[in-house]
């Protein structure tokens, strides 16, 4: 019965004290020159509608005190803080009225040092001399010297300040103040040593070589920040966290990186039969098989396979393979053999071979080599549009990521530039090849890549994709030309729906990180294609620009990084959405 009574006389008593509560209904500011009126609202943390309590006054004057002193103000005078009641008694009017004072300078800065250091630290701080004294441009100095020295192999420096002296200058009459700074630059450290934990299938050495670290190199902050980033690039690993630095019995700087491996083999495929349509025919296998071996044996070393059955009559099929680190030296060999059925036109088949120099942790530069045929299928009402060829395609590239993770990144830039020429030989069949027609003709592809990466709030990222491809030549057939559509271009509309020598497409996507790997997304996409006219082949010339927009996830899975999206085009209802699923690309 007595907590019943006890709690109905608190909800009383907060009932009958709101009921006599006061509010501040106008504020007026007074004395001020240096500082503007919302300033010193800021500082003093009220506002129009604020319930009046007790000690209101003395807080309004500790509050601005203390932002007053922090920025030199030390003889600053509050009394004139004041609180008046209105005609109505529920408002009141408070009136903040101050005196600035005179502004207290740095006469000297004293700066004792425990150990000797080739760092100047002095610059750090003499610009401060007669200048207004304010706490944080001492915070900000102290700031930038500590990272200077963390960045010049001194990670544990310390700087005490000793004490802030206050006085009048009896000539003058000013107001100064004199700081006393010890500085402790600690061990000049050294990254000696380099250890790996949590990896149970990656070879050390792949870990190690990723960082570019030289045994013996003087520490950097900077540098042991960027590391998780080198590491992450790799994908073999969860998110990893900023490696710790220690000193061991030996005196020796140790780099400590702690991973955890996730699944580098994935395998994705959906498998189909369908039957004969008709009396006479038989039935096809249709379907998706992806298999990637992204880390054989614990070296890096990466394998691909990729099959993809479109119809009766097309089909994909591709396989790759790559050799990081050749000998030991950043150069990173890729293989392909792909081979394409598309319908009953033509069969394409590629090998290609490219050689990737790692410039640098973030830029990588490649020339590439490969060798196609084009051998059209038994019908002679295709040869006017597909030739018997021979191509021989060489080329570089070059490739800047700065991207802080390759699935899910929150800042950073990927820009991949790449040009190739083609030469191809036109070998028959004869009887099409008629006097006059180019027989050898070279190819120019240029093609452009741009993604940018920047978090707007925590875990809201803005992506922004532009992607270009030109074609250049004399004479073009349907097996060199590029496609756009699908799910890594243009989504709402088919997979590679669209032909042209110049095709361009723009992705824009808000994401919404649900962990460090997985987001939900809303998208629009762009996108253009040209393919010009050809009349001696009854050619026509075809153009258009689509837009497509939607939402999607990606989600981090035991399999991969799984991408799914429904997507409208320019124009559809929405029974007309398509639905563009698949495991991300991660050879």
């Amino acid at each position: 019965m007595l907590p019943q009574i006890t709690h109905s006389l608190v909800f009383i008593l907060i009932i009958f004290s709101s009921s006599f509560a006061q509010s501040i209904k106008n504020i007026i500011v007074e004395g001020n020159s240096a500082f503007t009126e919302t300033q010193i609202l800021q500082w003093a943390q009220v506002n129009n509608s604020l319930y009046i309590y007790p000690g209101i006054i003395d807080s309004i004057k500790n509050r601005l005190a203390i932002n007053f002193s922090n920025r030199g103000y030390l003889n600053s005078n509050f009394e004139g803080i004041q609180i008046e009641p209105l005609s109505d008694t529920a408002f009141v009017t408070l009136t903040i009225n101050f005196t600035e004072g005179e502004v207290t300078y740095v006469n000297n800065i004293f700066i004792e040092r425990e150990d000797s250091s080739l760092i100047d630290f002095d610059s750090y701080f003499d610009f401060m001399k007669e200048q207004i004294f304010n706490k944080y441009s001492l915070e900000e100095s102290i700031n930038e010297a500590l990272t200077f020295a963390e960045n010049n192999s001194y990670p544990f420096i310390k700087i005490i300040i000793e004490g802030i002296f206050f006085y009048d200058d009896s000539s003058s009459g000013e107001h100064l103040a004199d700081i006393h700074l010890l500085i402790n630059n600690g061990k000049k450290s050294s990254i000696d040593k380099i250890e790996v934990k949590g990896n149970t299938s990656t070879k050390d050495y792949v870990i190690t070589r990723e960082l570019r670290i030289e045994q013996g190199e003087e520490y950097s902050h900077s540098m042991v920040e960027e590391l998780p980033n080198r590491l992450n690039r790799l994908r073999f690993f969860e998110p990893v966290a900023t490696p710790q630095f220690l000193i061991n019995e030996k005196k020796e700087g140790v780099i400590l990186i702690e991973v955890k491996e996730k699944q580098t083999n994935n395998f994705d495929g959906i498998i189909g039969y369908i039957p004969a349509a008709k009396e006479g025919e038989k039935g096809y296998v249709t379907g998706l098989v992806n298999v990637s071996l992204r880390n054989l044996f614990g070296t890096g070393r990466a394998a691909a396979f990729h099959w993809q059955q479109f119809n009766r009559f097309s089909q994909d099929v591709e396989i790759k393979y790559l050799e990081p680190w050749l000998l030991g030296y950043p150069f990173n060999i890729n293989g392909a053999l792909y081979q394409r059925k598309q319908d009953t036109t033509y069969v394409q088949r590629k090998l290609e071979g490219s050689l990737e120099y790692l410039a640098t942790e973030d830029i990588s530069a490649a020339v590439l080599i490969g060798t196609e045929s084009i051998t059209p299928s038994q019908n002679a009402n295709n040869y006017t549009r597909i030739f018997n060829s021979s191509i021989l395609t060489t080329g570089v590239n070059l490739k800047i990521d700065t991207r802080d993770d390759p699935y899910a990144p929150k800042g950073g830039v990927l820009f991949i530039n790449s040009y190739s020429l083609s030469r191809k030989k036109l070998i028959g069949p004869l009887e099409f090849i008629t006097p006059g027609l180019e027989t050898n003709i070279n190819l120019q592809r240029f093609t452009f890549t741009f993604w940018g990466f920047y978090e707007l709030f925590a875990n809201q990222v803005i992506a922004i994709g532009l992607t270009g491809k030109e074609l250049r030549g004399t004479f073009f057939e349907e097996s060199d030309l590029f496609r756009l559509g699908g799910n890594n271009s243009l989504r709402g509309y088919r997979e590679e729906q669209f032909l042209g020598s110049r095709v361009a497409w723009s992705n824009l996507e808000y994401r919404f990180l649900l962990s460090r790997r997985s987001f939900a997304f809303a998208f629009f996409d762009t996108g253009y294609y040209l393919r010009n006219e050809d009349a001696e082949r009854s050619i026509l010339k075809s153009e258009g620009f689509n837009t497509g927009y939607g939402i999607g996830l990606s989600i981090e899975t035991g399999l991969g990084v799984l991408a799914v999206s429904f997507a409208l085009a320019k124009g559809d209802s929405f029974s007309d959405g398509k639905i563009h699923f698949g495991i991300i690309n991660e050879f």
